[in-house]
């Protein structure tokens, strides 16, 4: 609608009634952030003025006295507690039967094959035979003969079964790739099943017998009975082939061992005396003045309902903003819903992000915002809302961090010039890898600006590279993670962001190549309309780019009937067999049929809505004329196209131009003055139709737009122009 300059202009800056389900998102994340925030109320990274005065390695510029006796968890000493605790945690092994049975199995058929051998009364050599050949190379020569010449060799399998079952009851540990470093130095557990009942038996660490020292096990067992000396010598090599693990690690006991002491695991807790100074004038604040000094915080931020209403009320106004941006005097345009679906969820997605990180994270030089992606938040709605809005939000989350006690200073200066940097380096982005170049400006500015905050507290140089790395990683990252989101969001908001408009407006596309085939007068009108359109807007400062993609795609409903439009036909016109009315069905059917097409297509519903609009609610004149002539009884809406008169400025500019261009082919000689005067009189018309009522355009708009127009075609018409009297009779050369 021309704009009515009396409007007031709090009027025009208040939004639209809120719509219930945009409204509903916005209050839910609202809700859900500021629980949130209040869980961080106080947390160690919490933005305090008193924390800030203070820092440690710097002398105190004053006493602080406690005003109230608390008593805090000392965070440092319980993780301290917690180490300790887990570290006197014991290795659990778990004793295994049925191994042990089987090394006993396995000597018994040992013991049956000596004293059947014995029974036989063989030879010396044929007792050796008789064992290698179940055995071989299992047993040394010397042990063989030793075991058949002794006059106790019947007791000695006795003895070697008594020292085997000794040493298989205390077990024979399988260690493995069992790391020791991480539990108790000194003991392991070892757990019995039994048929009863199940047994737990601490050992030391010492007396675990491995494969490793279980000869030397063996020649202790041995030694420490009243066994004879020869059996005592080749003890181990008898019973080592015998000797399996039965004691293995059980990763699974142990952890549940673990679990059972982290439960049982008390905090340590310190007291704060009232009156008691936490931290002296003139002295060097140290880590553990901090540790007091944050735990008095926090306690007075969960006691101070000042600060409670502070945070509301700040986070009151961003999510409010974003409410607000749905005044089309902010941002050009009302939102749509889910253009507010998609602000809510980034506004809140941002705060919880926040949270989290200021949780896991803390480094003393460098701010938190370094490895918040505070760019790729602000860079998507830049691209695809527009910079107005992305700049609002640039301002607006910092300061909800800094309100919910996420952000520091630092980090709040941080967030907020990287904001405001990557909505600049995102103007004018016309091709996808202006994106990467847009994400590289954000890493130098970043990065500078990291710098210039080391400088202003004297950080040692030693941080410098660390700081640097990051603060540049995380925007080129965002430049990187914007162009990954993009094509998703483009799809999902169908919106109409400059790269998708660039990728619509490439004429190969095969819908424009099938217009080409099918239809070629319009195509060739198309193109036309799209230049005078484009130029038009460009002039009035409306989006030229969707002005020429509309244009390009405003008639696409006439390719199934191409024949019926005059720009495709040659000598033969099928209207002259038609019925009036019939024809206006016809020629009125091709915008309800370009809407469809492009629903199909998937175009953004800023181009369907030109397609709708581009005739708006007018009469087709010459067959409601005709039909005038054939009947007494003629209803005009029978005759007028199906569509809202043009809504944006764009859809206005591309049905001016439809007109002009169509109308241009029906003049004969133009010259500039005709052509003037034609273009002044179809604006004029569609203007006291009242088919420019809900544009929004001026008297202003529609003075640069005719200018345009006639620029566009005088260029058009150049060779054909009729130039005035006293120019012919200058000589020149025409071009």
């Amino acid at each position: 609608m021309i704009t009515n300059q009396s409007k007031s202009f709090m009027s025009s800056l208040w939004p639209k009634p809120i719509r219930f389900w945009p409204a509903l998102t916005i209050v839910t994340s609202f809700l859900v952030l500021f629980l949130l925030s209040l869980s961080n109320i106080g947390s160690p990274t919490a933005s305090s003025p008193v924390l800030r005065e203070f820092e440690v390695g710097k002398v105190a510029t004053r006493d602080l006295i406690a005003d109230k006796t608390i008593s805090y968890i000392d965070e440092e000493a319980t993780q301290l507690r917690k180490k300790a605790e887990e570290r006197l945690v014991p290795a659990v092994f778990r004793y295994s039967n049925e191994a042990t049975k089987d090394a006993l199995t396995s000597f018994g058929r040992f013991k049956s094959l000596v004293r059947s051998l014995f029974t036989n009364r063989v030879s010396a050599e044929a007792f050796k035979l008789g064992i290698q050949a179940e055995y071989p190379g299992v047993f040394p020569q010397n042990v063989l003969d030793i075991l058949y010449r002794s006059p106790s060799r019947e007791r000695f399998l006795e003895y070697a079964e008594s020292v085997l079952k000794i040493l298989l009851d205390e077990g024979i540990f399988s260690v493995g790739k069992v790391n020791f470093d991480i539990y108790n130095p000194d003991q392991v557990e070892v757990i019995r099943k039994g048929s009863l009942r199940t047994e737990r038996e601490r050992i030391p660490v010492s007396r675990m017998v491995t494969v490793t020292n279980v000869k030397d096990r063996i020649t202790e067992i041995a030694s420490s009975g009243s066994y004879p000396s020869q059996f005592i010598t080749i003890a181990p090599s008898v019973l080592n082939p015998f000797v399996t693990e039965n004691v293995f690690f059980s990763q699974e006991d142990t952890n549940l061992r673990l679990d059972e002491t982290k439960a049982r695991l008390e905090p340590v807790v310190r007291q704060i005396e009232r009156g008691e100074r936490i931290i002296k004038k003139g002295t060097i604040v140290s880590k553990d003045d901090m540790v007091r000094l944050k735990a008095l915080n926090q306690m007075n931020d969960k006691a101070n309902p000042q600060y409670v209403i502070g945070l509301l009320g700040i986070l009151l106004f961003s999510f409010g903003f974003i409410i607000f941006l749905d005044s089309p005097a902010l941002i050009g345009r009302p939102l749509d819903s889910k253009e507010i679906y998609f602000l809510t969820a980034l506004g809140g997605l941002y705060g919880i992000v926040t949270i989290i990180l200021s949780r896991m994270l803390d480094f003393e030089y460098l701010p938190l915002s370094v490895f918040i992606p505070t760019a790729l938040f602000i860079m998507l709605p830049a691209v695809i809302i527009g910079s107005r809005t992305a700049t609002g939000f640039a301002i607006a989350m910092p300061i909800m961090a800094l309100a919910i006690g996420v952000y520091d200073d630092r980090a709040f200066l941080f967030a907020l010039a990287a904001g405001i940097g990557s909505v600049y380096s995102i103007r004018g982005a016309e091709r996808r890898i202006d994106l990467i170049k847009a994400g590289l400006f954000v890493a130098v500015l970043q990065a500078l600006i990291a710098f210039m905050l080391l400088l202003f507290e004297q950080a040692p140089l030693s941080v410098l590279p660390m700081v640097l790395f990051w603060s540049a990683f995380n925007g080129l990252i965002c430049g990187m993670l914007v162009l990954g989101f993009l094509p998703l969001l483009e799809q999902a908001l169908n919106t109409t962001t400059t790269f998708r408009l660039m990728e619509l407006a490439d004429l190969n596309s095969p819908v424009l190549k099938r217009l080409l085939t099918v239809a070629p007068g319009t195509y060739s009108h198309s193109v036309t309309v799209a230049n005078l359109a484009e130029s038009a807007c460009r002039d009035i400062g409306a989006n030229a780019l969707l002005a020429r993609v509309g244009a390009y795609y405003h008639d696409i409903g006439k390719m199934d009937q191409p024949d019926y439009f005059i720009e495709n036909q040659a000598a033969y016109n099928k209207h002259d067999e038609l019925a009036p009315l019939m024809s206006a069905t016809i020629i009125r059917s091709h915008v309800k049929l370009g809407i469809e097409k492009a629903r199909l297509l998937g175009l953004p519903q800023a181009v369907i809505d030109i397609i709708s609009e581009h005739h708006g609610n007018s009469v087709i004149a010459w067959f409601y004329n005709e039909a005038l002539k054939q009947e007494d009884q003629v209803r005009a809406d029978d005759f007028s196209y199906p569509g809202n008169p043009p809504r944006s400025k764009e859809a206005a500019v591309v049905m001016l131009a439809d007109t002009v261009e169509a109308a241009m082919r029906t003049l004969k000689k133009p010259t500039l003055a005709k052509i003037e005067k034609f273009v002044h009189e179809l604006i004029i018309g569609k203007f006291e139709q009242g088919q420019l009522n809900q544009s929004e355009l001026t008297f202003r708009d529609l003075e640069l737009i005719k200018n345009a127009f006639i620029r566009v075609l005088s260029g058009h018409y150049h060779s054909r122009i009729e130039y005035p009297k006293m120019m012919r009779e200058v000589p020149f050369e025409q071009d």
